[in-house]
């Protein structure tokens, strides 16, 4: 199964470059795009994502605008190049790798279609690999990924209303990852054993610097793989910074404000410490946010690998203030954020994914809500 890259010198493994280096069912290789109105007007996300040994390949749109969510999804069948990064109406191109990319939706039965340009604002700079098991002794997660700040340009038009993007209004964040993680229908066996764990992440613009940090914390508050970063805006952009370009940073702890009822953050505090000891706290105050099952994540009808034929196109919409709280598929989020360390201010997104007994923000169950103020 040869194809155009196997004139090149890129192999790891003798085999042609269309085919995995592994067997494993769950082998994916995938984009993530998110585009953020500075001042909260919208969101935009999307993502590709393929998984050579299901044979599948499938893309998402979603915009927040207004009090409502939009979400375009399409699957089909993966092309056996790996370079061809299409399915359905959805097209992702490669323009200059790491410099330019360009996301086209052309007009389909969904309503939504969308022309867009990313343009890169750092250089794109590789986390630490992650390995993680599911408590039985599996692994689930093994993967490389690179992470991106930039701006967008262009357009999405839902129902003949169009949004516009320009580069000097939304900034983004993208990623590029590839391993073996989860994805598909599961194989039934022993069943995983892990604690509900909740996820933080903030990739954050400033006027000279954009800065990461992450971390999965266990009920009760201990903070576990945590990391962050801070990366240089130089001129001209470079294709790629490296680790010894940028600041690693160390997450310490959070404050987190939710809304009653809800564990929907509308405000938070993290706290970082710096190589040279001193620590410093990133304000963020959420202006929108947008569900990330509009990009098929915890999506009962549109989860990421699911076979569902040749070519099918699907829509949804949904109502951001009428989202049940304690709704599994609404509680990964993010949010477009005002960010503010000391008297430097910026803008960026904010991830949570919070299930579980959290006694550390007064959780105590898996989905309850913060308490009603008094």
């Amino acid at each position: 199964m040869l194809t155009g890259f196997d004139d090149y010198p890129v192999h790891q493994t003798p085999v042609p470059v269309a085919m995995p280096a592994t067997s494993d069912r769950n082998a994916y290789g995938r984009y993530w795009f998110g585009a953020a109105h500075r001042g909260g007007r919208f969101m935009v996300e999307a993502a590709f994502g393929r998984y050579p040994n299901l044979g599948v390949a499938d893309a998402h749109l979603s915009i927040s605008v207004g009090d409502v969510q939009h979400a375009f999804h399409v699957s089909g069948i993966a092309p056996a190049d790996p370079v061809v990064t299409e399915v359905g109406p959805f097209r992702l191109r490669v323009v200059e790798p790491m410099r330019r990319l360009v996301i086209e939706i052309a007009d389909n039965d969904t309503g939504i279609s969308a022309d867009l340009e990313w343009r890169a604002r750092v250089g794109a700079l590789e986390e630490d690999h992650t390995v993680m098991h599911d408590g039985v002794g599996r692994v689930m997660v093994d993967m490389a990924r690179f992470l991106q700040f930039g701006t967008w340009a262009g357009r999405v038009t839902v129902d003949g209303e169009t949004t516009e993007l320009a580069h000097e209004d939304v900034v983004g964040v993208r990623d590029r990852s590839w391993g073996v993680r989860p994805v598909g229908t599961q194989p039934a066996g022993r069943p995983a054993r892990q604690l509900p764990n909740a996820w933080l992440w903030a990739p954050v613009h400033f006027a000279d610097e954009c800065r990461t940090l992450g971390y999965f914390q266990k009920p009760g508050g201990e903070i576990w793989r945590g990391d962050g970063f801070v990366i240089p805006v130089l001129d001209p952009v470079p294709q790629i910074t490296g680790h010894d370009q940028a600041t690693r940073t160390e997450p310490l702890g959070d404050r987190l404000t939710f809304a009653p009822g809800t564990r929907r953050i509308t405000r938070a505090e993290f706290d970082v410490r710096l190589p040279d000891g001193s620590t410093q706290t990133l304000e963020l105050e959420p202006l929108r946010h947008i569900m990330m099952k509009g990009l098929g994540y915890t999506s009962a009808d549109w989860g990421h690998g699911v076979w569902k034929g040749d070519t099918v196109t699907g829509r949804e919409s949904w109502k951001l203030d009428e989202a049940d709280p304690r709704d599994p598929t609404a509680q990964h989020l993010h949010h477009v954020v005002k960010a503010r360390i000391g008297g430097r201010e910026g803008v960026g997104v904010l991830e949570q994914i919070i299930f579980g007994p959290h006694t550390q923000y007064g959780f105590h169950d898996v989905l309850d809500g913060a308490a009603e103020a008094e």
